[in-house]
């Protein structure tokens, strides 16, 4: 069970460069029970972050297009620099207009994205599942498909689609040692680095580590520029805290102190 805390942030994207603060999506286990708590041992005080975007590529299929088919649009879950992000997320269900013939759309492996074609804009549900040692809950995001450009003084143009994004970043506190140990040098995931003396099981050096990078869309994708300075300094921070958490323990030991509870950007 989680406890999905989310800061929101608005923020519009009319180009291919965004300088936008990043919003957080952060998710906490509410609790533990006694079985899965043996299973999966975790690691206290550490958070991992997973960058994403999600969003919609449309492009107008031009005068000869019919009424009802006028653009073929793709909706996708992809990675902040779109890197393959299963290594986290197992699924992705899609729930578009009823209109559409089958509107629950489930992708069971990356690329998490589909494609249609149609005339009128909605809102797309798009429900994120992760791997077990993960989280055992889905987080729900929302995207409203745009067709045209709000922008619209110029006429459409059949080779410039309209792209709307929204970026993310997924924190997951105190991971599993297996999830921690599989995604350790992933480039889709930033992973704070952990004392040494903390012996965690090696990564199969056979595990497949792929990338959309060749994703025939990738050209129109934004470039959260800014994003990625942020991130590196929330990485960064990452591993102050939990420098801190570490002094603070051993301080309570040689002072013989019960340890006091101390969170994440309090005052010390």
């Amino acid at each position: 069970m989680a406890e999905i805390v989310e800061i929101d942030v608005q923020s519009e994207r009319n180009t291919n460069v965004s300088t936008v603060k990043p919003q957080r999506i952060k998710i906490t286990r509410a609790s533990d029970d006694g079985d899965k708590k043996i299973l999966q041992k975790r690691i206290d005080d550490v958070e991992i972050c997973v960058p994403i975007v999600y969003g919609t590529i449309a492009f107008w299929l031009g005068r000869k297009a019919s009424e009802t088919q006028s653009h073929r649009w793709t909706v996708y879950v992809r990675g902040a620099t779109n890197e393959d992000t299963g290594v986290v997320i197992k699924r992705v269900v899609f729930q578009l207009h009823p209109s559409f013939e089958n509107p629950v759309r489930v992708v069971e492996c990356p690329p998490f994205e589909l494609s249609e074609c149609g005339w009128g804009e909605f809102e797309i549900a798009i429900s994120l599942f992760f791997h077990n040692d993960v989280c055992d809950k889905q987080l729900d995001l929302y995207h409203h498909l745009k067709l045209y450009a709000e922008d619209d003084s110029g006429p459409q143009s059949t080779k410039r689609p309209v792209v709307v994004e929204t970026y993310n970043e997924i924190v997951f506190p105190d991971p599993s040692e297996s999830f921690y140990a599989r995604i350790q040098k992933h480039p889709a995931v930033i992973v704070p680095q952990l004392p040494v003396m903390l012996n965690l099981p090696t990564k199969d050096p056979n595990e497949k580590k792929g990338d959309t990078k060749d994703n025939p869309l990738s050209q129109w994708f934004i470039n959260f520029s800014e994003a990625d300075e942020l991130l590196k300094l929330a990485a960064a921070r990452q591993q102050v805290q939990a420098h801190i958490i570490k002094l603070r323990r051993q301080l309570s030991v040689i002072d013989g102190l019960p340890l006091q509870s101390w969170k994440p950007g309090s005052n010390y």
